[in-house]
């Protein structure tokens, strides 16, 4: 039995996942940001049962635009994440061997 996700399946999730992402940058507080989730979802749930290739794609191409149009400017980054306000901030030193007599004699 194979398990393999179809290339349509991935980009609506990938879709959704973008979708809810933005908004959640959008969203101060997580109660509000639950509603614009769940409306979300509705909005990908009527158009569910879309078969025609032509329509998905046109589907597509306009939660694309959608998308880039909504996108904040300053989207939220976790502070230890790439891009955030405490990355690489305090690294722990790096887990080095002690050193040789020879390298101490050197000294």
């Amino acid at each position: 039995m194979s398990t393999a996700i179809s290339a349509h399946t991935k980009a609506v999730r990938s879709l959704y996942r973008r979708s809810l992402k933005l908004a959640l940058d959008w969203a101060v507080q997580r109660n509000l940001w639950r509603g614009q989730a769940v409306y979300i979802r509705s909005l990908f749930d009527a158009n569910r049962k879309v078969y025609d290739p032509r329509h998905q794609k046109l589907l597509f191409t306009e939660t694309e635009k959608l998308l880039e149009k909504w996108k904040h400017p300053d989207p939220y980054r976790p502070p230890s994440a790439p891009g955030g306000s405490k990355y690489e901030r305090n690294m722990p030193p790096p887990d080095l061997p002690p050193p040789s007599r020879e390298d101490v004699e050197r000294l």
